[in-house]
């Protein structure tokens, strides 16, 4: 009998263990009660938007980007936050906008490493708090193919470090050959997806154009000259959104169907510009170049001297979601009889 429960106590004891780990805010911590809310994708608290009714054909995955830059904790404890929940669904409407008025929009929260925790000379697909946040998303992911998908064909988009755990999602979840079959195409903006991604994954297939489905659409937004892109890695695929060109053939802002700018964290319009800048490819660094007519008065944030990454959408806003609409149509032609 003694040795019946110090078995059933070494199991319990090993699941506890299990659970903290799961459940850690990526710090040691005094307590147990200090430790993070762990998100349980089957409540709908766990989720910045699951669709009420379902009025595409076609669903997107939206991973938002990084919201969070406290030093302590150094993931962001989104559960217990509404401050920062009202930011991410603010980014419902500043970027998945582009997506949502061709597919239904399915959008985790997730424990995002804080801005302080991120450091672009280290591999951070390895960092113990970036795995937080992509485990997190994984979870999530596993749960909408599950539970809501319900066999519709899909979009992956995302930014910054949502684009990151993006990249990390492809890597380790779209192996399977059913699910690159139901992927219209993966909008991988605002970091680096880099010739090893290709090399290693081969069903990360770049996009070559404007309507090729089953792809990745990426790039990084900077002025001429500018560098300390912490998100531009050597190597970065670019295509170009208003061309949808990879090469180094310059877009005239007359191809600008128009830049829209919201308050990233309320949703809130402030501005649209029809034909606001061009765009141009530089092939030797991999970013998308542009000189915007009101640079000096645009706030870049926490980011160097001409990298424009916090506009990432709001620049070619119009152009994205012409070009989603028509990936989403181009994929449904192809697959019609399937």
């Amino acid at each position: 009998m003694n040795i019946h429960r110090l078995v059933l106590w070494g199991i319990l004891i090993s699941l506890s263990l299990l659970a903290l780990k799961k459940c850690s805010a990526g710090e040691p911590t005094p307590s147990k009660k200090q430790d993070m809310q762990c998100l349980d994708y089957s409540s709908k608290s766990s989720w910045a938007n699951i669709p009420e009714t379902i009025d595409h054909p076609v669903d997107v995955f939206y991973v938002f980007p990084t919201i969070y830059s406290e030093k302590k904790p150094l993931n962001m404890d989104i559960m217990n936050r509404p401050d920062l929940q009202s930011k991410a669904k603010g980014l419902m409407i500043a970027q998945a906008g582009v997506y949502s008025s061709s597919a239904n929009l399915f959008a985790p929260f997730y424990r995002q490493a804080s801005f302080v925790a991120l450091n672009s000379d280290e591999d951070m697909y390895s960092n113990k708090y970036f795995r937080i946040g992509a485990d997190d998303v994984s979870d999530a992911f596993e749960y909408y193919l599950t539970h809501l998908n319900q066999g519709r064909p899909f979009i992956l988009a995302s930014h910054s470090q949502g684009s990151l755990i993006t990249i990390d999602l492809m890597r380790n979840k779209m192996g399977k050959p059913e699910l690159q079959r139901k992927m219209v195409a993966a909008y991988l903006i605002g970091y680096s997806v880099i010739p090893a991604d290709f090399e290693n994954y081969p069903w990360m297939k770049a996009a070559t154009g404007a309507k090729d489905t089953g792809v990745i659409i990426s790039y990084n937004t900077q002025t001429p000259g500018a560098t300390g892109s912490p998100v531009l890695k050597p190597g970065a695929f670019c295509i170009n959104p208003l061309n949808w060109k990879t090469d180094g053939t310059p877009a005239g802002r007359e191809m600008n169907l128009g830049a829209v700018f919201f308050d990233d964290f309320t949703g809130t319009l402030k501005k649209e510009v029809s034909h606001y800048t061009g765009a141009c490819i530089n092939t030797e660094t991999g970013a998308l170049e542009t000189t915007p007519p009101d640079y000096k008065q645009l706030d870049l944030g926490h980011f160097p001297e001409g990298v424009l990454h916090k506009f990432d959408y709001a620049f070619w806003y119009r152009n994205l979601e012409k070009n989603v609409a028509e990936r989403v149509e181009s994929y449904l032609l192809k697959n019609k009889n399937k």
